[in-house]
Parts: C-alpha cells; structure tokens; sequence
C-alpha cells in the first residue's frame, strides 16, 4: 500500500484550504439526519457507555467529536490544521471538549490519559503503521481502547490500509480485536460504496490481566 513505502499521500494536501468545503462530504459534516444518525450509532456501540476521555485523531472539524460528546465524553480533538481545529473548536462552543493542533501520529498529549483513542481515515497515510499504533497505545490507560476506521479507496491505484493487515499489526499490541465491515452500510457514506471500509475496536488488558 502507498503508506507501506513511507510516502504520505496526504502530504501535499492543503487542509486548511479544503477545511471550507470539507463537511461537504456526507460522512464528514453529517448534515444529512439519516448520515447522522448512522454514525451516532456505531459510536454508542464503540465507545463506552460511562462517560469517559476521548482523544479524537484527524478529528478535522469535530463531526465525531461532536457525537462523542454528544454521548456526555470528555473530548480532546487533535489535527494538524489550524483552520480546521477552529472549526471544530467552533462547532463544539460550550461543550466539554479541547480541540489541539498538532501531528496525530505524535500528539501533544500525555501518556495513559485516555480511555478510547478514535481514529478515522488517518493511520493509512501515515508513514510507519506500525510505529503509530504502539505510539497510540501508549495514550491509553490501562484497559481503554482503540477505535480504528480505516479502509482501502480506489481501483485504478487503490490507497488506504487492508483490515487483514491492520488487525495482524495489533494482534502484538492488545487484548481483543473485533472487525466490523462497514461497506455495506450505505447510510454511513450517504451513498452506496463498493470498495472496503471497514472499523476496528481494539481493547488494551485490564489491569491485573494476565
């Protein structure tokens, strides 16, 4: 895959200047009730059901953020545009949530801090996986967890991260993986999709695990 050769295909991306017209796209701004609806959902499947601290990773401009709190979690927002962290920091006025730029793939946060670390479409275009993964680890508390969205985008030259590939890269990390495919769930897009999506739930051990 294109980050398997440590080039970032994200790298030339101007995001403060596509942070205008980002929530354009249904499964980003979650205009669309249905869309909306369809996310909120996964996420009370994901997340915990005790309120809990929430680091959310290419959070953009704080749509799942907003549904995370939304459920009465504690956000930290992190993405390495400014204009969209004002606009997540905007979207989430008055909410509990801290919204920080900086690099998801190192974030300005302490270690052991949070109970879920969530993720969407970011890991596949980092250039070291593997790195990452035992870096997000380490943000997590004792029997907290990751929440992966990930997938694989395009048929001429596809990009993004196969599920088997990203399971076998945690299986050394945590506990317990569950896979959820997400293709089939058109309401998630706001349209029919053909190419893999899917989601990862990940639990570190708790404490006193073998």
């Amino acid at each position: 895959m294109t980050s398997d050769n440590g080039i970032n295909p994200e790298a030339d991306v101007d995001w403060d200047a596509q942070s205008a017209t980002f929530d354009d796209e249904p499964d980003h701004g979650l205009r669309d009730p249905g869309v909306r609806a369809a996310w909120a959902a996964r996420l009370e499947e994901w997340l915990p059901r005790a309120a809990s601290d929430v680091l959310d990773l290419g959070c953009g401009t704080g749509s799942l953020s907003l549904l995370a709190s939304e459920r009465g979690h504690h956000v930290t927002g992190v993405d390495f545009s400014p204009r969209m962290i004002d606009l997540a920091r905007a979207k989430l006025a008055g909410r509990d949530a801290v919204f920080l730029v900086g690099d998801a793939a190192a974030p300005p946060v302490g270690e052991q801090r949070f109970d879920v670390v969530l993720v969407r479409h970011v890991l596949w275009a980092l250039p070291d996986p593997a790195r990452v993964l035992r870096q997000w680890c380490g943000l997590l508390r004792p029997g907290g967890r990751l929440v992966l969205v990930e997938g694989v985008w395009g048929t001429v030259s596809p990009v993004g991260i196969p599920a088997d590939r990203l399971t076998a890269l945690l299986e050394p990390l945590v506990a317990d993986v569950r896979l959820e495919r997400l293709s089939d769930d058109a309401r998630l897009w706001g349209r029919e999709v053909a190419d893999e999506r899917y989601a990862v739930v990940a639990g570190l051990k708790a404490p006193g695990s073998p």
